[in-house]
């Protein structure tokens, strides 16, 4: 395989991610393993997402053009993408998780809806809820009401079973 073609290889790929990706995170991967940088991109695709290690002329070219073009200022150096298909969050969750348990590697930035997010952002982005967390707590609270009703009705149930209990042992004794 030439070189061209594999560098257009590379390119569709990224490109390809791009398309479906709803957040892309840039990263430091300075100091990781071949087996550090596998972990962590099982860690990713476990919640929907991907890792990749890419050189940054090739991330340039890919994002040209795109929502995620605000990338390339943040491409320099030993460079990673992570990618968020299913949930913005996720990723940026697994990407902080790893670098504090590691100690290695650093969150450069990000691209959100088009917008560019500074390391902040982007580590307080990893403090969100994921989908399925919301999810669990809109459930949550959707269940309380009915499950408050269901408590009431069986108190009162209880109390009058109680009741009727206490008088037939009356009257039995």
């Amino acid at each position: 395989m030439s070189t061209k073609q594999f560098k257009s290889e590379k390119i569709d790929a990224i490109k390809s991610k791009i398309e479906k990706a709803q957040v892309a995170i840039v990263t430091e991967y300075k100091g990781f393993s071949v087996e550090e940088i596998t972990k962590l991109r099982r860690e990713i695709q476990k919640d929907g997402g991907d890792y990749m290690v890419t050189k940054n002329t090739l991330a340039k070219i890919a994002v040209k053009g795109t929502e995620y073009e605000a990338l390339t200022e943040k491409l320099s150096g030993p460079v990673a993408l992570a990618f968020g298909f299913s949930d913005p969050v996720s990723p940026a969750k697994a990407l902080t998780k790893f670098i504090k348990e590691t100690k290695k590697g650093e969150i450069l930035g990000a691209v959100l809806d088009g917008k560019l997010l500074s390391v902040e952002e982007t580590k307080a982005l990893a403090n969100l809820p994921t989908k399925e967390e919301l999810y669990a707590k809109m459930l949550g609270s959707i269940n309380s009401p009915a499950s408050g009703i269901v408590g009431c009705v069986n108190g009162v149930m209880a109390s009058l079973t109680r009741a009727i209990a206490a008088v037939r042992d009356q009257k039995a004794a």
